[in-house]
């Protein structure tokens, strides 16, 4: 990664040279993601359509929502999530601030703003911070241990004379997750989500999330991003391109918007799959580029082209991967084609003001004369999402509707050699699921009252297992070489394992980033004809949370 660290010190070098306004990104689970997409549906906001590029830009969305023609007919709940938005984005704000200010200031140093615990407001200068705690204690069906998560840290962003942007989040974490996620950490050695851990309490693990990131733009039109965290593209609750399922890693992401296109390039530094991390060893590295052009062809239609390599040298950054503009099969295959080069489409569509379509596909391998043989030839590898939204459902004000299938075909994202696969840490970078499965994600989203959130969800799944020892392409850390067959590949091939996971989420804003969340989840997991796998289970859980994300078990 030194290569990346060095075009990082190039491009620093030009910041005294510009002097183009620079803004931070909008957080992991941020709480007025639902906010953003009713607005981009309603107004068919061109600006908002990019937000499939997440974490989304602070400057970006508070510059969206002082657009809104106040004429405009909105309900109570948008109308005040729309001024709960501005508060929490304050220093991108050009009306006045006086009702984000506390009545009763702390030592008249402490929550002068309602928002943060301590702001910092002055000439050239801003800063936010914040405490972050997440308490959560729940109880499993068949199990008499108790389900927790003891989360605790801070949280800051800043920037200087709006040219320097800075943020970061550091968390330590304690949690014993249901048994199925435990069961994912015993077959991949990893806590979805995390990196490096430790066992807690023998049945328990303990990690910590730390991320940061320095901003600037080295044109008007260029941003640069440099740091340790999550990134995500996509329109769907899962993405088959890029997903922020799991771990942080180190990245330099490139962003340019232009006319009405966007176009971001990602370059990554990663961990290829490690049995055991016991802190006491340096870990390999292996490394990924990424490119996604999106382009607004009018106000209700975006369509994008993606493309990303995933390879591995001896702990070096291959150069020719850093052009952000070439072709990157072309170039795997001049280096002798053995990395991982996959190609996507996606499009977004939002039609009456209501309702939004969007989709993509992930072709890892395709060869059209085999589709057309309808053989089931292995190496068409491919992943596909569909999915809509419908705002203001049944003309039930802020109740929001969202469908969406996904599905991989057998030995998607997998690679015959094990650093390349579509990877990092021992998770996927895509679905949580790997690959040779079909899924359904059905959620309804309802805000009754500016402080009351309700959300019902429902997963259901099929996915075609391994059966002794033989690879039926859903475990993409498994060498596709390996293979049983060439033809006669389907959806499911394998020992099939069925799943569903409905859940019901409750939450009250006792205070402004404060949150007592109350959630029930049936899981349902199914393999015929294994039963030790087989198991039906449920999860009830309470707990208070505050200026941080949800943690979820939703796969």
């Amino acid at each position: 990664m030194q290569v990346i660290k060095r075009l990082l010190y190039i491009l620093s070098l030009l910041i005294p040279v510009v002097g183009f306004s620079q803004s931070t990104l909008l957080p992991q689970g941020y709480k007025h993601q639902q906010l953003m997409d009713r607005l981009e549906i309603r107004f068919r906001d061109s600006a908002l359509s990019f937000q499939k590029f997440k974490p989304f830009d602070r400057k970006s969305w508070v510059s969206s929502l002082e657009r809104i023609d106040p004429a405009e007919q909105l309900s109570r709940v948008d109308e005040f999530n729309i001024q709960n938005a501005l508060m929490n984005n304050s220093e991108w704000v050009t009306g006045s601030k006086e009702d984000f200010n506390s009545r009763k200031p702390i030592l008249k140093t402490f929550y002068k703003t309602k928002a943060d615990f301590l702001q910092v407001d002055v000439k050239d200068f801003f800063l936010s911070v914040n405490p972050v705690f997440q308490f959560k204690i729940g109880k499993e069906s068949d199990s008499e241990e108790k389900i927790f998560q003891n989360t605790k840290g801070a949280t800051a962003r800043g920037l200087i004379a709006k040219k320097i942007g800075f943020d970061f989040y550091l968390t330590d974490n304690q949690e014993r997750p249901p048994y199925f996620v435990k069961q994912f950490e015993d077959s991949f050695y990893a806590v979805p989500g995390a990196g490096f851990y430790k066992t807690f309490k023998t049945t328990a693990y303990d990690y910590f999330d730390a991320r940061g990131s320095i901003y600037f733009n080295v044109t008007k039109y260029i941003n640069v991003q440099f740091g340790y965290d999550k990134n995500f593209i996509g329109d769907g609750y899962r993405s088959t391109f890029l997903s922020d399922f799991g771990t942080n890693y180190l990245f330099l992401k490139l962003n340019t918007k232009i006319w009405k296109l966007d176009y971001q390039n990602i370059f990554m530094e990663l961990v290829p799959q490690e049995p055991v991390n016991n802190g006491s060893k340096l870990l390999d590295k292996k490394y990924a580029a990424m490119h996604h052009l999106s382009w607004q062809i009018n106000r209700w239609l975006n369509i994008g082209v993606f493309e990303s390599i995933i390879f591995g040298r001896e702990n070096h950054f291959e150069f020719s991967y850093l052009n952000p503009i070439i072709f990157l099969r072309s170039i795997e295959q001049q280096n002798g084609s053995k990395d991982n080069a996959n190609v996507g489409f996606d499009f977004k569509a939002n039609v009456a003001k209501r309702f939004q379509f969007y989709g993509q596909i992930l072709l890892d391998e395709f060869k059209l004369s085999e589709a057309k043989s309808g053989e089931g030839w292995w190496g068409n590898k491919y992943a596909l999402q569909l999915g809509g939204k419908y705002i203001d459902a049944f003309g039930l004000k802020n109740l929001d509707l969202q469908g969406e299938f996904n599905m991989a075909r057998p030995f998607t994202y997998s690679h015959f050699d094990s650093v390349s696969n579509y990877t990092h840490y021992n998770q996927p970078l895509a679905h949580p699921l790997g690959a040779n499965f079909a899924e359904f994600v059905g959620i309804a989203r309802y805000q009754p009252h500016p402080k009351w959130t309700i959300q019902g969800k429902l997963i259901a799944w099929k996915q075609g297992l391994d059966s002794a020892g033989i690879n039926f392409g859903s475990n993409i850390f498994r060498l596709y070489d390996t293979r049983p067959k060439d033809y006669g590949w389907s959806v499911g091939e394998g020992r099939a394992a069925y799943g569903v996971n409905a859940s019901l989420y409750v939450g009250y804003e006792l205070l402004e980033n404060l949150y007592i969340d109350a959630s029930l989840m049936l899981r349902k997991y199914d393999v015929p004809d294994d039963s030790r796998l087989t198991r039906n289970s449920s999860l009830f859980s309470v707990g208070l949370r505050m200026n941080m994300f949800r943690r979820e078990y939703d796969y």
